[in-house]
């Protein structure tokens, strides 16, 4: 499953530094793709994209801002890109407050420059925008989010790329709809994995609070979110992009997230993190922490992409876990390449037998 397709073809990631990014650019170069990059600098000297020398995997690295049109335009007259996957964002909600106007230019017209670059270039067959389950317009009670359902976020990341969203609707019906091309977007849940640093996402904060003795400290301990394995999104991006690059060309969304014996509180969460990282770790929580605005439950069904694709998410979140906490341990030992190859192969051949 996906070995042949992307043998060959010529795929811009945007965000390809990012953490995302840089498990997106290494399953595409197992599996023979020629990938463009264009993204900021890593942040981190710890970043994914450096510690597994993603560079290397890279037919063109351009680092650019995703706001500078100019530089955008120059690498797709140079690469032609047909396949484009869109994953550069500011993509931390608490950030969204402390930068609002930033994070509308990056998540907005961004997007726009994206869809700009694939007006004026018809090499492109297909784009994907990569969004967030943070996109629809919140609702009260039990419930878990269709496609079909009203955008609108609260805060300024949510909002921001419920924007994004728009903004691709809209030059799909002006621009593309009698083009020979495919506009997807996916809307992700929490992604968990190996190699994310960010600050303010649970996992990477367990993961310092461990580092540095305990105990876990979070601020939200009963808020309940679409946890996933990050390879579990990255194959599904890539699934969805194979079944949907020779059918008839469309304008399309799919929610990407966990089984739903796999949304869980927050709590449940640290709890596993704590029994696979061991040596005793406990966590306690911190209400002082918890000053911005959160909803209670965030719940998406999948059930789209399971009758329409027949894709299913094939790790369960205490895998993820402890997956994560392998990724830990093969930084400190040296073997980052060695283990995101065999996570990425076992994910592959999971969903084999699941297909």
């Amino acid at each position: 499953m996906l070995m042949d397709f992307f043998k060959n073809k010529k795929v811009l990631v945007t965000g390809h530094t990012g953490f995302k990014g840089s498990w997106m650019c290494k399953m595409l170069s197992m599996q023979g793709a020629r990938i463009a990059g264009y993204s900021l600098f890593p942040e981190r000297s710890d970043s994914l994209f450096y510690i597994s020398d993603s560079v290397n995997l890279l037919e063109k690295h351009v680092i650019g801002d995703i706001r500078d049109i100019a530089s955008l335009e120059k690498l797709f007259i140079e690469f032609e890109p047909e396949i484009v996957i869109h994953m550069a964002a500011q993509p931390l909600v608490i950030e969204s407050y402390h930068r609002p106007r930033e994070t509308y230019e990056v998540n907005v017209m961004g997007t726009v420059n994206v869809l700009e670059c694939i007006r004026k270039n018809t090499s492109t067959k297909l784009f994907l925008n990569v969004t967030t389950d943070k996109v629809y317009k919140p609702v009260c009670g039990s419930h878990a989010f269709l496609e079909d359902e009203k955008l609108g976020g609260h805060d300024p990341y949510a909002d921001s790329k419920a924007c994004s969203e728009l903004v691709t609707s809209s030059y799909y019906n002006s621009f593309f709809h009698s083009r020979d091309l495919t506009v997807i977007t996916a809307r992700s849940g929490n992604v968990i994995g190996g190699g994310d640093v960010s600050e303010n996402r649970i996992i990477p904060d367990c993961i310092r609070f461990a580092q540095n003795g305990g105990p876990i400290i979070i601020r939200n301990p009963h808020a309940v979110r679409p946890y996933q394995f990050v390879l579990d999104a990255v194959h599904a991006y890539l699934f969805m992009i194979e079944k949907h690059y020779n059918l008839p060309k469309v304008f399309t969304s799919y929610n990407i997230g966990p089984l739903p014996n796999d949304c869980l509180p927050n709590y449940q969460l640290v709890d596993l993190f704590c029994k696979h990282w061991g040596k005793g770790l406990s966590w306690e929580v911190d209400t002082s922490m918890n000053v911005y605005h959160e909803n209670p439950l965030l719940m998406l069904s999948i059930e789209k992409i399971q009758s329409e694709l027949g894709w299913e998410p094939s790790t369960t979140l205490d895998e993820a876990v402890y997956k994560t906490i392998e990724f830990v341990h093969a930084f400190e030992s040296g073997k980052v390449k060695e283990v995101m190859e065999n996570q990425i192969l076992d994910i592959i051949n999971k969903q084999l037998v699941y297909m």
